[in-house]
C-alpha cells in the first residue's frame, strides 16, 4: 500500500481517486471547501486543506486541474506541493496544459529533488469512470515505470512519448485531430441538411465507410437528434485549442484546418456555449447567412 496525494477532485478526478483507493492505496486529498471534504471522505480520501499538506508523506502525487497556471500555482505556489513533497517524490500531471510551462514546471522541481511526468489523458469522464483511459507520458523513463503500476489502475493504454513536455505535445496532437474531425462531421451534416438530404441516413452510410471515425459515431448521432447536451463541454477544447494555436505561432507553424477549427471555437465561446458540448459546432455553421433550414 502507498500514500498517495491527490489534488483536483474534478469529474474526472474523482472516480481517479475511487480507482486508487480500490486498489488498496492511501489518498490524501486537496481540497478549498468543508463540502468538498465530506466529498473526499465519502470517496475514502483524506481531505487536506493546502497541496503541501495533501503531499506530505505521500510517494506519488497527482494532479488533475484545468490550467497551466493551475499546475504552477498547486505545485510551485504558496503552500503548494513543493513545500511538502520530500525529495524522491514523483508528481504525476494529468492535466491538459503548456508544454513549455510544463518543461518549466519540472526544472523548478527537480531543483528541489521532486521528480515530474506529464500525464495527459484521453477518454474523458466515461474513460475515467472505467478506467480505461489512454495516458500519454513526458518524463524519464524510470520514473514511469516507478509509478506504472498507479496508472494501470487508471488507464488501458499507457504510451512513453518522451522527456518532460512531450506527453502535453501528445495530447494536443490528439485534441488537433479530434476537434478538426468534430468540425468536418458538423459540416457534413450542415451539407446534407442544407440539400433536404436526411442526416440519419448520411450518418448512417458515412459510418460505415472510410469516413467513419471514434468521433463520428459520438457526435453524429449527437448532431442528427440535435442533442447539444455537454458530453464533452466546447470550452474545454477550445482552451486546449487556444493552448495549440499559441505554440504554433510562437515556432511560425501554419496549420490552416487547426487555425479555421479555433476561429469557430472561439465564436462558440463568445456565443456563451462553452459549457454545450463541442456538436454545437454544427449550430455555429448553422448560424451562416446562407443557411437554410426548410
Amino acid at each position: 500500500m502507498t500514500t498517495l496525494a491527490f489534488i483536483g477532485l474534478g469529474a474526472m478526478g474523482a472516480p481517479m481517486v475511487g480507482h486508487l483507493i480500490a486498489g488498496g492505496h492511501t489518498v490524501r486529498a486537496f481540497v478549498r471547501r468543508p463540502e468538498a471534504a465530506e466529498a473526499a471522505r465519502q470517496l475514502g480520501a483524506e481531505p487536506c486543506f493546502t497541496p503541501a499538506d495533501a503531499a506530505r508523506g505521500a510517494a506519488v502525487v497527482f494532479t488533475n486541474v484545468t490550467s497551466s497556471e493551475d499546475v504552477r500555482a498547486v505545485l510551485l505556489g504558496k503552500d503548494g506541493v513543493i513545500e511538502g513533497a520530500a525529495p524522491g517524490t514523483i508528481c504525476v500531471d494529468h492535466s491538459t496544459i503548456s508544454p513549455i510551462v510544463t518543461r518549466e514546471i519540472a526544472q523548478a522541481l527537480a531543483a528541489r529533488g521532486i521528480h515530474a511526468l506529464d500525464c495527459p489523458v484521453s477518454g474523458g469522464t466515461t474513460g475515467a469512470q472505467a478506467a480505461t483511459l489512454t495516458i500519454m507520458v513526458g518524463g524519464k523513463a524510470e520514473h514511469l515505470e516507478a509509478v506504472r503500476p498507479l496508472l494501470n489502475l487508471l488507464g488501458k493504454s499507457i504510451t512513453h512519448i518522451g522527456d518532460h513536455g512531450a506527453g502535453q505535445v501528445a495530447k494536443l496532437c490528439n485534441q488537433i485531430a479530434q476537434v478538426v474531425n468534430i468540425e468536418g462531421i458538423a459540416e457534413a451534416m450542415r451539407f446534407a441538411a442544407a440539400q433536404n438530404v436526411d442526416t440519419g441516413k448520411v450518418f448512417q452510410a458515412l459510418s460505415t465507410g472510410f469516413a467513419g471515425s471514434r468521433m463520428l459515431d459520438l457526435m453524429g448521432p449527437k448532431m442528427v437528434a440535435r442533442d447539444f447536451a455537454a458530453g464533452i463541454e466546447s470550452r474545454l477544447h477550445a482552451k486546449d485549442f487556444g493552448l495549440a494555436q499559441d505554440i504554433a505561432d510562437q515556432i511560425g507553424l501554419d496549420l490552416p484546418a487547426m487555425r479555421v477549427t479555433s476561429a469557430q471555437l472561439d465564436q462558440m465561446m463568445a456565443n456563451g456555449w462553452g459549457r454545450d458540448d463541442t456538436s454545437s459546432l454544427l449550430r455555429l455553421l448553422e448560424q451562416a447567412p446562407n443557411w437554410d433550414a426548410s
